[in-house]
């Protein structure tokens, strides 16, 4: 069990959109509003409460302190490339190797036993490490809640969090079974972050491990900063800042956020779940923003399966050269919240997302905010990049956008300023992507439909369970300021009604191809290429 209950957030987000427009012009302020409040989902807590108070090196437990032990034995990749045997050790390269010395300074605070327990303070060099035996994976009682309140863990050779045994909720998974919508509710992993808590994990990863034998058959392999085995519940209040050399926040299997305030950056993928054809990252709520790829690459989100969004704020920013804010082998559905997701035009929101969405394709790379209006002039969604409090931290070009939001609605018409500039379209479908459509002469559907493959009971829905969608803002929430309102080309407000051609060019015709500033929504998912600037 889980109970729900109503907190507006209070993040700075410089996002408009999901509340009521305003009248008003490109060459105005744009609305002041704040991200819609969102329904946020607790963990009920029964029973008794262990404390785990972290004191540089050392830690104070309070309750059942037989479940709880220290050690220095944590896994990690070592300073090496061979085997005594002469087999080949890993696939880490130099920077990932750490000395014995460097690895025997981190402590470890093992956690042995189901229960709750609350950890507190700080630990310079250390890891949480989950482990309730081989067996726990089939148990149902083998459930640990770990609670962060205002806690600070660093780890430089290994992920700061780790569970490694407890339940998996989804013990029966396979290919042929796989689907969007796993109930993770009695997971063994849960991490829930204490009301009125930052918490901020300083991790790193463990590079893939061989065992000792003829094969380079894998015997450890650890690659983010918050690690699970098995299926991993996320519940607020509080927030998380995660710091990773590598990956952020990675499961083994499932993953679903509930609530929080999640912030993460991270040298490769921001959040991981790698199961092939079967993993779900699921998000229900809260405000989740990603810094990712702050090396050679990196998605935003990536999933080996599914990636579902319900409800909450996904801010995601990808490396710009060949990854996506979101990402994923099965598909991305959005069926609610706000989603800005910035990398290459790779990766796209499904066509059968319950949510209008906007898959955007820039001929050019982008930096600036993005605002789209309706044809009145009135804002409906303004995005900053500059003045987010975590991408404003590396602002870097990206080709590929998905948009979505509650107010975008289905036979309405948009205009799309990027930086300032007017944008116009070219196609209606980027390389036939994932989800996308092909429209026929004109633009128009062809004659008959599109066949979709699969029947329609198949198509992901959101899960059954006490969970709903985000509410419209309240009345009376603090407004946030926004940036430089779009204006027209080289930065002047456009002259004329909006939405009109510069003066001498005949209005666009609406073909594929040809320059349309008029961006209709025709189906839940829209995808939109080669965008250029009115000029």
């Amino acid at each position: 069990m889980k109970k729900l209950l109503a907190l507006a957030l209070s993040a700075a987000l410089l996002l408009t959109g999901c509340g009521s427009p305003k009248e008003t012009t490109p060459s105005e302020p744009a609305p002041e509003t704040t991200v819609p409040e969102a329904t946020e989902v607790y963990k009920d807590i029964t029973g008794p409460v262990v404390d785990i108070r972290l004191e540089g090196q050392n830690i104070t437990v309070t309750g059942e302190a037989e479940s709880v032990y220290t050690s220095r034995d944590i896994v990690y990749y070592e300073n090496k490339t061979e085997y005594e045997s002469g087999n080949p050790y890993g696939e880490g390269e130099e920077w990932e190797m750490h000395s014995r010395e460097e690895a025997e300074a981190h402590l470890v605070v093992n956690i042995t036993a189901p229960g709750t327990y609350r950890i507190t303070g700080k630990l310079d060099q250390g890891q949480i490490l989950v482990d309730l035996g081989e067996e726990a994976a089939s148990d149902p009682n083998a459930v640990v809640n770990l609670i962060l309140d205002n806690v600070e863990i660093t780890c430089t050779v290994a992920p700061a969090i780790l569970f490694r045994n407890v339940y998996e909720c989804d013990g029966n998974w396979s290919v042929e079974t796989a689907k969007p919508d796993v109930d993770t509710a009695a997971a063994g992993a849960n991490l829930i972050l204490a009301e009125n808590s930052r918490n901020i994990l300083h991790g790193s990863h463990v590079a893939k491990v061989f065992k000792d034998k003829e094969g380079e058959k894998k015997l450890v392999k650890q690659d983010g900063a918050l690690y699970s085995y098995m299926s991993l519940n996320i519940y607020g209040p509080g927030a998380l800042d995660i710091h990773a050399d590598n990956e952020g926040l990675d499961t083994e299997l499932h993953l679903s956020i509930w609530s929080g305030d999640i912030t993460i950056r991270s040298g490769n993928d921001g959040i991981n779940t790698n199961e092939d054809g079967v993993s779900v990252t699921a998000i229900h709520g809260g405000t989740l923003r990603i810094l990712a790829g702050l090396g050679e690459e990196g998605d935003g989100i990536d999933s080996n399966g599914y990636l579902v969004v319900y409800g909450g704020t996904v801010i995601s920013s990808a490396h710009p050269a060949s990854d996506a804010g979101l990402d994923s082998d099965l598909g991305s559905f959005i069926h609610g919240g706000t989603v800005v997701a910035m990398g290459s035009p790779m990766d796209w929101a499904e066509n059968d997302s319950g949510q209008v969405t906007m898959n955007l394709q820039f001929a050019d790379s982008q930096t600036g905010d993005i605002a789209i209006l309706q044809e009145d002039g009135s804002h409906i969604f303004t995005f900053d990049p500059a003045k987010d409090p975590l991408l404003c931290e590396n602002q870097r070009g990206y080709r590929g956008l998905i948009l979505s939001c509650a107010q975008f609605r289905l036979g309405d018409v948009y205009l799309v300023y990027a930086g300032g500039l007017q944008m116009a379209y070219t196609g209606t479908d980027v390389m036939r992507g994932p989800g996308g459509f092909v429209p026929g002469e004109g633009g128009q559907w062809p004659e008959g439909g599109i066949d979709i493959p699969g029947d329609w009971e198949d198509m992901p829905q959101p899960p059954e369970g006490d969970f709903t969608l985000p509410p419209p803002p309240s009345e009376g929430m603090d407004p946030v300021p926004q940036g430089t309102p779009p204006t027209g080309p080289q930065g002047t407000p456009p002259s004329g009604p909006i939405g009109t051609p510069p003066q001498g060019q005949n209005p666009p015709t609406g073909a594929d191809g040809e320059p349309n500033i008029h961006f209709k929504i025709q189906d839940k998912v829209n995808f939109f290429s080669g965008l250029t600037p009115v000029s």
